[in-house]
């Protein structure tokens, strides 16, 4: 054992873990940005809804995506924790989105009104469940959508974090297999 956290790269790179957090945090900044400079509309309609169900299905996508590219890589324990800081951080800002436009078309769908950054909080305070209610949703698709995030929240911290374990054990013991010697277990 060489004392790395990683083994080498072919060529003798040991920087897999700097690139995954240089990537994971360039990620995390690109989509904040985007939720902030893309124009939202403040009409929330059937094509609203409709769209913030294709976001959903994509995000089902991408997690899907993400469990085989943990399945595949050298290192799928980092490369599940890329998959982690890009998928919460879309799942909640889609979320934040759709309050922000709910408030801007029903000025009653919360208790008081909603810029970018209210429903970036509002939208981490339900998902950690701190719920210090200073916003709440008054109406009831706000009620609706606040309970379809919460029942989101426990299956992407359930589901979703368990396919991505189950995927780095899969991914280890491949490469394991691969390399002749005997799969990292944690804690070992």
């Amino acid at each position: 054992m060489s004392g790395h956290l990683l083994p080498a790269e072919p060529g003798g790179a040991r920087h897999p873990l700097l690139r995954a957090l240089l990537r994971t945090g360039a990620t995390f900044v690109g989509l904040l940005a985007l939720y902030f400079v893309i124009p939202l509309s403040r009409g929330f309609s059937a094509g609203t809804l409709g769209g913030l169900v294709l976001a959903f299905l994509g995000v089902g996508l991408l997690v899907a995506w993400q469990v085989r590219s943990i399945l595949q890589s050298r290192h799928p324990a980092v490369r599940a924790v890329e998959s982690i800081a890009l998928s919460l951080p879309l799942f909640l800002l889609l979320f934040a989105a759709t309050y922000y436009v709910l408030a801007g078309s029903d000025a009653h769908a919360f208790t008081q009104p909603l810029s970018k950054v209210d429903s970036l909080y509002f939208v981490v305070t339900v998902f950690a469940t701190v719920g210090f209610g200073d916003i709440t949703p008054a109406s009831e698709l706000a009620r609706v959508l606040v309970t379809v995030q919460m029942v989101g929240d426990l299956i992407l911290i359930g589901l979703v974090l368990r396919l991505f374990l189950t995927a780095v054990d899969r991914g280890r013991q491949r490469t394991a297999q691969r390399s002749g010697s005997p799969p990292l277990t944690p804690g070992g």
